[in-house]
């Protein structure tokens, strides 16, 4: 294993939640794991050849999708997603060692983590300022300088950053999750299990009516459940959005592969993005006339058909 290869890169500083998650990885035992200060920054580092894959946070059960890591993955070298990550997101609000609740004035943390704190604060600190970080843990570290008076981060950070967990199990919602996804570089997508998820992002080709919906149908005539589909500006102007989705299933199934070769007949552009096992292991509902059988046996008839013996 070449030493780039034996590199993963992940959303740092120390402490993060993704640096968490992926410490649930078998293989992160036999890697170096090394912190990067932005998601761009650690996707960079596989596209450059510096590290053989990245962790990086994709979706939250509150907040929703992750806008760095989508428009990352649908533009610039293109990359493939490998494995992906649950994890149960809980904040502590980390301090300085004696400090009180009424003692903090000022917070901080990542933005994807104010919405999951929301209520939290308004019942507890009305009057205390937000401001983001660039992670949880850089807001941990922020705290550990003095910028501010405490930060909401894994109550596992505050060693790291030698502050106290003053409050824990912080959450608005219960059994909030946090979606991380495993990167590499492109190459054979990961072995099927029965239990898969397939990631893509589309563009329209123009905009008329009914246009969004003729992608979707690619995918709903064949029995093809979206599991997540979101719009994302393009850069090109008010209005124009590629769309990512996740979907049940793997490439190498028939119904998801001809969806697939679906939005490839009608979109300008199509970005394959992985097909790999889900992190819940929840197989998919296969609806009657989309298995893979059923499909290869409507090839042989059409095929018989070609020949009169149909």
């Amino acid at each position: 294993m070449s030493s780039s290869a034996a590199r993963y890169t992940y959303l740092g500083p120390e402490g993060t939640f993704t640096e968490a998650a992926l410490r649930t990885l078998p293989e992160a035992a036999t890697r170096e794991l090394v912190p990067m200060v932005s998601v761009p920054a650690a996707l960079d580092a596989v596209r450059n050849g510096e590290a053989g894959g990245a962790l990086v946070p994709i979706e939250n059960s509150v907040e929703g999708g992750v806008t760095a890591t989508l428009d990352e993955l649908a533009t610039g070298t293109p990359l493939m997603i490998y494995r992906e990550v649950l994890l149960p997101i809980a904040f502590a609000l980390l301090v300085r060692p004696g400090t009180t609740l009424a003692d903090v004035k000022t917070v901080t943390g990542h933005p994807v983590a104010q919405p999951q704190v929301r209520n939290w604060l308004k019942a507890n600190l009305p009057e205390a300022v937000w401001e983001s970080a660039a992670s949880n843990a850089d807001g941990a570290r922020q705290v550990q300088e003095g910028r501010f008076d405490g930060a909401f981060a894994g109550a596992f950070a505050a060693r790291t950053y030698g502050l106290e967990p003053l409050v824990t199990e912080i959450h608005d919602a219960p059994n909030a999750q946090t979606r991380f996804v495993l990167v590499g570089a492109p190459g054979r997508a990961a072995a099927r299990t029965g239990a898969d998820k397939t990631s893509a992002v589309f563009w329209l080709g123009d905009d008329h009516p009914g246009a969004l919906l003729e992608l979707l149908q690619e995918f709903a005539v064949r029995g093809v459940n979206l599991l997540r589909i979101e719009s994302r500006p393009t850069g090109g102007g008010i209005g124009r959005y590629c769309f990512s989705v996740d979907a049940e299933g793997h490439i190498t199934d028939r119904r998801v592969g001809e969806a697939l070769m679906g939005l490839k007949r009608i979109c300008p552009q199509i970005r394959f993005l992985g097909s790999y096992p889900r992190a819940d292991e929840t197989p998919p509902q296969v609806r009657p006339g989309t298995t893979d059988e059923e499909f290869a046996a409507a090839a042989d008839w059409l095929t018989r058909a070609l020949d009169g013996r149909a």
